[in-house]
């Protein structure tokens, strides 16, 4: 379904992964797995975006999200990775104390892809078939 709002229509969805610092295999605990879950949706909630599909693998996060077309991604990332990780390395201290360093629980790198309803073979076809206007 398309969301609209005055003068724009949009469908915006993100693939996102996000790493646990060297990889370390920190969701390995039911609690932890709901905690991440449960602040990440709350964050995302914050920015108006909706975290419809959320997986947790052993070391990393995936997050099917849905955004507005306003939302400043890359402050959103930052403040999703900063407040998770402060949240989780408060609450979990003991359990995280020698599994990871310092004050790092995400990797500094993130992984975020466009997803869509139509694959970039057919967009390519169709913009291919489209008559020219600029000569």
């Amino acid at each position: 379904m398309l969301n609209k709002q005055s003068h724009k229509v949009y469908k915006l969805l993100y693939h996102l992964i996000l790493v646990t610092k060297y990889r370390k295999k920190i969701f390995t605990i039911d609690n932890i797995i709901t905690d991440i879950k449960d602040k990440l949706v709350q964050i995302s909630g914050d920015f108006d975006v909706i975290i419809i599909e959320a997986n947790i693998d052993q070391d990393h996060v995936h997050l099917l999200i849905e955004t507005k077309p306003t939302i400043e991604l890359t402050k959103y990332l930052n403040i999703l990775k900063g407040h998770s990780s402060r949240y989780i390395r408060k609450k979990y201290k003991q359990f995280l104390n020698d599994k990871l360093y310092g004050d790092s629980f995400w990797s500094d790198s993130y992984y975020i892809a466009t997803t869509g309803n139509v694959s970039l073979s057919n967009l390519i076809d169709y913009l291919n078939k489209k008559e020219d206007v600029t000569t």
